[in-house]
């Protein structure tokens, strides 16, 4: 997940398939008064229809997650964590009716631990 601010996604459970760009990562405490860090994308279909999601990544979660595997977090860290999640949404229609979807503490890790085996094959293959 190298590209989180322009990139394809799907075909979802009934075959459409979106373009997705990065429309904002911002800490939603200003916002919704959450202590996440939100990403927000917006989606359009094959048909040019849009919609737009919400992923919030709490930050306790990011926290935790970043000391036990040593990394810093930082913005693109958090957008390729809420690219990845909604690349699993589309992918299996999971909470697609929802413009707001919270990361699980599991779903943080899982998702950090993919994108450190990312990084590292990355830094071998140079």
């Amino acid at each position: 997940m190298l590209n989180f601010r322009d990139f394809p996604a799907g075909p979802d459970p009934f075959g459409r398939k979106y373009q997705v760009l990065l429309k904002w990562l911002q800490t939603a405490i200003s916002l919704r008064h959450s202590d996440t860090v939100d990403v927000k994308f917006v989606l359009t279909d094959q048909d040019g229809a849009q919609t737009e999601k919400t992923v919030a990544i709490p930050h306790a979660d990011l926290r935790r997650v970043s000391g036990e595997i040593g990394r810093p977090f930082d913005d693109p860290w958090c957008s390729r964590m809420a690219a990845m999640h909604l690349l699993h949404l589309v992918e299996t229609g999971e909470d697609m009716e929802k413009d707001l979807v919270t990361l699980s503490p599991a779903e943080v890790a899982r998702y950090s631990r993919t994108l450190l085996d990312e990084e590292k094959n990355a830094i071998a293959a140079r």
